[in-house]
């Protein structure tokens, strides 16, 4: 039987890597790396999403690759309106107040936004970690 663990890393097909590392490196804070022939990948925790530069996406990859296709949540140990506050300090347009959702492993508090592809990112707390 096969027991899957965690997950590694994510590919993100994007339109432009400079742009979306300076997104997620100025408005997440997010580590950005190189690696391989010059690839380069966003680090955070320990997690990563290697940046795919569509039209030039390395093998193998998906089969329908496309910016903005994408929708990922991720868990802040900072108070989710704290996160909602910076964000609004750094321009970034929210699409959400704070909601209820439900994420892996119970309930979260989750904001909305967008990033410069149109991917959907949400950053939430564990209602228990509060």
């Amino acid at each position: 039987m096969i027991i899957i663990d965690h997950i590694d890393h994510v590919a993100l097909t994007v339109a432009s890597i400079k742009r979306a590392c300076k997104f997620y490196s100025e408005k997440l804070g997010m580590e950005i790396v190189t690696f391989g022939n010059d690839r380069k990948a966003l680090k955070f925790g320990g997690h990563k999403i290697n940046l795919h530069q569509l039209g030039n996406e390395p093998e193998p990859k998906a089969r329908n690759v496309h910016p903005g296709s994408v929708d990922i949540c991720f868990i802040t140990k900072t108070r989710v309106e704290k996160v909602r506050e910076e964000l609004i300090a750094k321009n970034v347009v929210l699409i959400s107040e704070v909601v209820p959702r439900l994420g892996a492993m119970g309930e979260i508090r989750s904001i909305y936004f967008h990033d410069p592809d149109g991917n959907l990112l949400e950053i939430s707390n564990y209602i228990d970690e509060d």
